[in-house]
C-alpha cells in the first residue's frame, strides 16, 4: 500500500501518512503538505485531498517504485528504528549501516522470493505500532533476494524451522548493498515454530517487529516471553533459542562482524515439549 491506500480501508490514513513521510525524506513533497497527511493519519476515512487543495498544496503522487527507492526507504526507515531501541548493540549495528548504506544498489528480482504466507500475517501486526517500518519492507521486499539458511545440518535444526523460516540481506556480502563483514536484513519465520539453540561468532541484534515470542539464553534455561518491539541482542557465542507465538516471527537483524562463521546447534532434551508449546497472543 502507498499514499493512494484505498480512503475509508482499515489503518489506511497511517499507511498514507508513511507513505507521506517516505515522499517527504525524498525531498517529493514539502513539510506543509507532510503536516496534512499526520493530521489525517488516525482518520481513515478523511480524504487529504480537500485539505490540500484549501491550503494550495498540490496532491502528493507515487514515486516510480524502483529497486533504488525501495530500498533506500527501507535502509532509511530500518536505521530510524533501531536508532530508538533501547539497550546493547545499538550502535555498533548503526555504525554498520551509516558506513555502507550509500554503496550501490542491486536489485534481486527473478532470484529468491519472499514467503508471502509469512509477510502478510506479521505486516497486518507490525503496521499497529510501525506503519512506515511495515511499509518501507513491504514495498522492498520483490527486490530483495530471500533465502533459507542451509548451514545447519536438518537433523539437528529440524524440519520445521528448515522448512518455516526464510531471511533477505539489504546491506552485507551478496546483499541488496555490499559491505564487508557486516549484515544487516529481514527474518521472518513461521507461527509456533521452535529456532532451537544455537550460537555463532558473530554478535547478532535482533529487533522484532512481531509478537510474542520466547527466548531463552542456554539450553535448559527458563523461556522468557517477550513483547515486539523488545530489542534482544547476543554477544559473540551466546547461545540462544527462539520460540514464535502465533503470528509470524518477522525481525530486523545485524550482524556486526564474523558474518562467515557459520552457526552451530546446541542440543538440548527438552525441544520436544518446546516444539508442542503454543504461546498465548
Amino acid at each position: 500500500m502507498d499514499i493512494t491506500a484505498p480512503i475509508g480501508a482499515e489503518r489506511s490514513g497511517r499507511v498514507r501518512y508513511a507513505a507521506a513521510m517516505s515522499l517527504y525524506q525524498a525531498g517529493d513533497i514539502g513539510a506543509e503538505a507532510l503536516e496534512v497527511y499526520r493530521i489525517c493519519a488516525l482518520l481513515d476515512a478523511q480524504d487529504p485531498g480537500p485539505l490540500l487543495a484549501e491550503l494550495h498544496l498540490p496532491q502528493a503522487t507515487p514515486r516510480t517504485l524502483t529497486a533504488e527507492v525501495a530500498i533506500r526507504a527501507l535502509v532509511d526507515a530500518a536505521d530510524r528504528y533501531i536508532a530508538g531501541l533501547p539497550g546493547p548493540g545499538v550502535p555498533e549495528v548503526r555504525a554498520g549501516l551509516n558506513q555502507w548504506r550509500a554503496g550501490p544498489v542491486t536489485a534481486a528480482v527473478g532470484r529468491g522470493a519472499v514467503r508471502q504466507d509469512l509477510l502478510g500475517p506479521a505486516l497486518a501486526q507490525a503496521r499497529t505500532r510501525q506503519p512506515d517500518l511495515a511499509h518501507a519492507i513491504e514495498s522492498a521486499a520483490p527486490f530483495l533476494d530471500w533465502h533459507t539458511y542451509d548451514e545447519y545440518p536438518p537433523e539437528e535444526i529440524g524440519a520445521s524451522f528448515a522448512k518455516g523460516h526464510c531471511y533477505a540481506s539489504i546491506i552485507g556480502e551478496n546483499a541488496a548493498i555490499a559491505a564487508r563483514d557486516y549484515d544487516l536484513g529481514v527474518f521472518l519465520i513461521a507461527p509456533h515454530v521452535l529456532y532451537r539453540d544455537h550460537n555463532h561468532a558473530a554478535p547478532e541484534l535482533y529487533a522484532p517487529l512481531t509478537g510474542p515470542h520466547g527466548w531463552r539464553f542456554g539450553a535448559g534455561r527458563p523461556l522468557i516471553v517477550k513483547p515486539a518491539h523488545a530489542p534482544v541482542w547476543n554477544p559473540p557465542f551466546q547461545a540462544h533459542m527462539t520460540k514464535v507465538g502465533p503470528t509470524p516471527f518477522l525481525a530486523l537483524f545485524g550482524w556486526t562482524r564474523d558474518v562467515n562463521e557459520a552457526a552451530k546447534v546446541i542440543p538440548a532434551g527438552d525441544w520436544p515439549e518446546l516444539e508442542a508449546l503454543r504461546l498465548k497472543p
